[in-house]
């Protein structure tokens, strides 16, 4: 069974930071480019950051260069986001993805999301 855990969710002051893991079980993690996407309330979901499957390219959305890193562990099947300065406009549910191989903004699998909420 695939699975696609997120974690590492939570409330966080605006400037503050917080680090999302996402723990990929059931196909090869390795062999996949993966992805977070974000939905915020009310909004249609948005692709933020991608790697690829051996971890030395990374993309980000202009919403969040600068900001936000992305990076991967292969031998433990984990992909991480660590983010920094954070906004009140970065609050949405952020999604774990295995991105289609050949294709572009198109996903295999999916988490189940973790919320992140930045207010004071």
């Amino acid at each position: 069974e695939v699975q696609l855990v997120e974690s590492g969710g939570g409330l966080v002051q605006p400037g503050g930071s917080l680090r999302l893991s996402c723990a990929a079980s059931g196909f090869t993690f390795s062999s996949y480019a993966m992805s977070w996407v974000r939905q915020a309330p009310g909004k249609g979901l948005e692709w933020i950051s991608g790697i690829s499957s051996g971890g030395s390219r990374t993309t980000y959305a202009d919403s969040v260069r600068g900001r936000f890193t992305i990076s991967r562990d292969n031998a433990d099947n984990t992909l991480y986001l660590q983010m920094n300065g954070l906004k009140p406009e970065d609050t949405a549910v952020y999604y774990c993805a295995a991105d289609r191989p050949g294709s572009q903004l198109v996903y295999d699998y999916w988490g189940q999301g973790t919320q992140v909420t930045v207010s004071s």
